[in-house]
C-alpha cells in the first residue's frame, strides 16, 4: 500500500455528520479582548447563539443569570457562563 492510498482513507470512522445549533462558547470568548464588563460582552455578543446542554441560547439570556459584572479573563467569563448553562453533551439538530 502506498502512502497516497493510506492517506486517502480516514483512520477513524466519524459517523454521520449532524449539525449542532449555536456557536461554541470558546468561539465567543476568543472574539473578545479581556478584561471586559458584562454589559460590554452583552453589547458585543448578546445576539450570538451558543451551544448548551439544554439546546441553543442567546448570550444575553445567559448573562441575565450571571451575577458577576466584570470578567478579568476569558476563563472567568466561561466559568460563570458554564455555571448557568451547565456542561455536558450538546444535542444535535436531529435529537
Amino acid at each position: 500500500m502506498s502512502d497516497e492510498e493510506a492517506d486517502s482513507e480516514p483512520a477513524v470512522s466519524l459517523g454521520e455528520r449532524r449539525p449542532v445549533d449555536g456557536a461554541p462558547l470558546a468561539r465567543v470568548s476568543s472574539r473578545l479582548t479581556w478584561p471586559k464588563e458584562k454589559s460590554e460582552v452583552d453589547r458585543l455578543e448578546g445576539d450570538t447563539v451558543i451551544r448548551t446542554p439544554d439546546g441553543p441560547r442567546e448570550v444575553s439570556a445567559v448573562l441575565e443569570d450571571v451575577d458577576e459584572t466584570y470578567f478579568e479573563r476569558y476563563q472567568e467569563f466561561e466559568r460563570h457562563v458554564q455555571d448557568v448553562i451547565g456542561t455536558g453533551p450538546v444535542p444535535t439538530a436531529d435529537e
